[in-house]
């Protein structure tokens, strides 16, 4: 018999994959079903490990990776979920299945057969683990093209000074003094930009941590900021975004 650990906190859908792993393959007995990452851990520490684990990566009390982050687990995993595609890819590639919801027979069968051709090699959490997180974080415009007199440049935003909205348009400016009119707003600007490196201060300026060569207490708990190059208009954070901009330089 191949011992079995189910992951899965909502009651129905627990029984329903009890019921179909049963009638798929009769020699997986499910030693244990869990319905949380508590409890999950808790039974891990305290039995033998079991030789497959369906596991629900959405649980009541987070994300079941954390697990992995508590107990050692050497075991196959299929993973039941609902997750974007890009996480999918990252099962697939380090040899991992996943069976979506609502789960079909033929797939979990499949499944099963999969790890019947590769029992018991041992996966390696960790990789898996730090490869998802990988694809999970944002992906920032990593440069700009503009366009001046008839040639194009492509400008790698580490040579970007900061955004100005000026006469109805924005342009972006770099270190070395040069501006380009850009076909962005500042809000769309806002979520391309990497927010670790630049941060809107008010209605005209996004401006990039490298460009800030002083700062000032202003009135009304607003801070003016001496930038490189210099501008033509005082480039100074609006009273409602100033704590967000302390914050952001605590970063």
């Amino acid at each position: 018999m191949i011992k079995a650990l189910v992951v899965e906190d909502e009651v129905a859908a627990a029984n329903r994959l009890v019921k179909m792993i049963k009638e798929v393959d009769n020699s997986i007995e499910i030693v244990k079903v869990t319905d949380s990452i508590e409890s999950t851990v808790q039974w891990l520490n305290h039995n033998p490990e079991p030789e497959l684990m369906f596991l629900d990566i959405h649980l009541a009390d987070g994300s079941s990776f954390s697990i992995f982050d508590q107990v050692s687990v050497s075991c196959p995993i299929v993973f039941t979920t609902a997750y974007d595609q890009y996480a999918i890819q990252a099962f697939k590639v380090n040899s991992i299945d996943y069976l979506l919801k609502p789960i079909k027979k033929d797939e979990l069968q499949f499944s099963i057969s999969k790890f019947r051709a590769s029992q018991k090699q041992p996966v390696d959490f960790k990789s898996l683990i730090a490869e998802i997180k990988k694809q999970q974080e944002p992906k920032y415009q990593q440069r700009f093209v503009v366009s001046y007199a008839d040639k194009l440049k492509s400008i790698e935003c580490n040579e970007i000074a900061y955004f100005i909205a000026q006469e109805k348009s924005v342009f972006l400016v770099t270190h070395q003094g040069p501006s380009y009119a850009i076909d962005y707003t500042l809000e769309k600007l806002e979520t391309v930009v990497n927010p670790n490196i630049f941060y809107r201060i008010n209605r005209k300026f996004i401006v990039s941590i490298s460009s800030i060569s002083s700062m000032h207490f202003y009135s009304k708990s607003r801070v003016k900021l001496d930038l490189k190059p210099n501008p033509e208009l005082d480039a100074i954070v609006s009273t409602e975004r100033a704590a967000g901009f302390k914050e952001w330089l605590n970063k």
